[in-house]
């Protein structure tokens, strides 16, 4: 049991049981003398016990700081005395508080557990901390577009694009393409919602629009989502968006914006898997840059185009600054083949259809994907390290040329050619960036002029090459233009639309180099016969509009002028003049091999050229890319 103390009197029980063990005596002793009849004696006897009695019930408690200073009096109380005390001096020194009238015991103040000796001192335990307040995240919707002037809408903001996985079918007959198309991304800011390009619509005629591809079903991270579509008119003169007011045509189709929303806000940083299904026949592209798109053959398609192609066929991040990689799956009816990017990874019949699998393993950009369907003659071998891929349109073997030769025959010849090619272009440019190469030569689309596709395409690993790239006098100089573009357009990409002379004016120049090796003029004899006359023509008006034209800035509508391939090709000549050989072939070398997989902009390559070199080439460029004027060469 432990004694207490009354706060407000300072009282304490064990001075009060002195007190009254006095008193005891006193009395006793007093009537033991009484009973003797010594009436005075038990006076005198009791009355000191009785003092000191009253005096020690009226002692004030001690501290526990003050126990070893008691009074003498408390010290020297005798055996006896002790004996009849109940609660120990030690409990008395101990006390605890007194509880207020009518409530709860106190709990007992904490013992320290004995200390051994020589141990170190506990340590108290910390103050417990508030929880931390954790702030709402604050979703945003991604931007309708990447941030590329010349064609605001292409691409979108918030995420980044890292893998394209297309499972989709071609039916030739119906030209209808189906399946699904799986976009994983990463979250680049906290995101509400965002957009991919997938133009599925074309105009009515009266202000309307008809989805010719229907989306069936979208799902995020594998849960339902909801979508909405929103749709501009595009200019076919510049192929931005057409302004109110505009007196332009409108492209084919418009561009079209489909809006995801997911079921929860994405945090920045979080992967996102985005699963669109959908069905229905690609539109064909009509705009400033010619025909492009999914143009349908007897028995397939052809799928190829710049800028605008990829969004047509399957939902993207539509511009190459996004690059990913790519699975593309296709299944056509058996006996058709599928051509597309990288290495074939399998071909998987089963009845009346076929699986084809390509897969491409290196990053690339939506407009260079193709998954071109038909009857091909597929040549294949390995060689350097490289597969080779090819295929002709049996067609091309019944298109006769003079001599007796057929279109078919020369580019079979010219894909010969191809080891050669990358052999010479790795010795200027580097190790080739791939390790699959080849070509599709394609068949005209019909008996008109018009029904040539009226270019060439670097689609990666695999260019596309219409028929007038295998006439009767053709060498490998197109071949070479688009192998080129692996290293400067594939591999290294443009950042922004504005940069396209880092594809065209290298792609040329490589042009040169060829031609040169073939014996032909010295790039230094090609550039003073394009200095003299860039256009060939005899009008100096379509010279004075060559020059006017900034390779590095030529506006939407000149990103496939003539200054953009040629004089961007006089300005990689005019560098190597400046800085010499050494010092040119390891800028080309050193920046193929610096942003491969990439993306990069004219003022990284100008800073680079400049550290390369060791000097500031800033005025240089200027003057050979932005000035709108024929350059002096004093």
């Amino acid at each position: 049991m432990q004694s207490c103390e009354l706060a407000a009197t300072g009282f304490d029980a064990w001075p009060l049981l002195l007190g009254l063990a006095f008193a005891a005596i006193g009395i006793g002793v007093a009537g033991l003398m009484l009973r003797r009849g010594r009436r005075r004696g038990a006076l005198f006897a009791a009355a000191p016990l009785l003092l000191v009695a009253l005096l020690a019930s009226g002692v004030q408690a001690p501290s526990s700081s003050q126990a070893e200073a008691r009074p003498a009096l408390v010290a020297s109380t005798s055996a006896a005395v002790s004996a009849a005390i109940s609660t120990p001096v030690s409990a008395a020194i101990s006390a605890a508080p007194c509880p207020a009238a009518g409530g709860p015991a106190p709990a007992p103040a904490p013992v320290p557990a004995p200390v051994p000796t020589g141990a170190p001192a506990p340590t108290p335990s910390p103050a417990p901390t508030a929880p931390p307040t954790t702030t709402p995240i604050d979703f945003q919707p991604g931007a309708a577009g990447i941030g590329d002037a010349y064609f605001p809408l292409d691409g979108n903001g918030g995420y980044d694009v890292t893998h394209y996985a297309l499972d989709l079918a071609y039916e030739p007959t119906s030209h209808v393409l189906s399946g699904t198309t799986t976009v994983t991304a990463t979250a680049t800011q906290n995101l509400s919602a965002y957009n991919l390009d997938f133009d599925t619509r074309a105009s009515d005629g009266s202000g309307g629009y008809i989805d010719d591809i229907a989306i069936s079903a979208i799902t995020v991270d594998g849960l339902p989502a909801t979508w909405s579509l929103a749709t501009t008119e595009i200019s076919d003169a510049t192929g931005q968006p057409l302004e109110a007011g505009s007196t332009d045509g409108t492209a084919t189709p418009p561009r079209t914006e489909l809006t995801v929303i997911p079921p929860a806000g994405i945090a920045t940083g979080a992967t996102i898997t985005t699963a669109v299904t959908y069905a229905g026949v690609p539109v064909t592209i009509a705009d400033a840059f010619g025909p492009a798109g999914v143009f349908r053959t007897d028995d397939g398609a052809v799928v190829v185009g710049q800028p605008r192609v990829a969004a047509t066929w399957f939902p993207s991040n539509d511009h190459p600054s996004d690059k990913a990689t790519f699975s593309t799956r296709m299944t056509v009816p058996t006996g058709l083949q599928v051509i597309g990017n990288g290495r074939l990874a399998s071909e998987t019949a089963s009845g009346a259809s076929t699986v084809w699998d390509w897969e491409m393993d290196q990053p690339m950009a939506t407009y260079l994907a193709t998954a071109t369907v038909g009857d091909y003659t597929i040549t294949e071998h390995d060689e350097g390290g490289i597969s080779y891929y090819n295929a002709v349109a049996p067609a091309l073997f019944d298109k006769k040329l003079d001599g007796g030769s057929s279109v078919g025959d020369v580019a079979t010849k010219i894909f010969n050619d191809e080891p050669e090619v990358i052999s010479f272009l790795s010795e200027s440019f580097g190790a080739y960036p791939f390790s699959e190469a080849g070509g599709i030569a394609i068949a005209d689309f019909g008996p008109t002029p018009d029904d040539v596709l009226p270019y060439a395409l670097e689609n990666q690993t695999r260019p596309i090459y219409p028929s007038w790239a295998f006439g009767a006098d053709a060498d490998a100089g197109t071949v070479v233009h688009e192998l080129a573009h692996q290293w400067f357009g594939d591999s290294v990409s443009m950042q922004r639309w504005s940069d396209i002379w880092l594809n065209e004016g290298f792609a040329t120049y490589a042009e040169w180099l060829w031609a040169e090796h073939q014996g032909g003029d010295t790039t230094q004899q090609a550039f003073e016969a394009a200095y003299a006359n860039p256009t060939g023509s005899d009008d100096p008006a379509d010279d004075a509009a060559f020059w006017a034209t900034a390779p590095a800035d030529p506006g939407s509508a000149g990103i496939f002028d003539g200054a953009v391939y040629t004089r961007g090709a006089m300005t990689l000549q005019t560098l190597r003049t400046e800085v010499g050989d050494t010092a040119f072939f390891t800028i080309l070398k050193g920046w193929a091999s610096a942003h491969a997989g990439g993306s990069a902009t004219t003022a990284e390559f100008v800073a680079y050229a400049s550290s390369v070199a060791g000097t500031d080439l800033g005025a240089f460029f200027d003057t050979w890319l932005y000035e709108p004027s024929k350059p002096s060469l004093d």
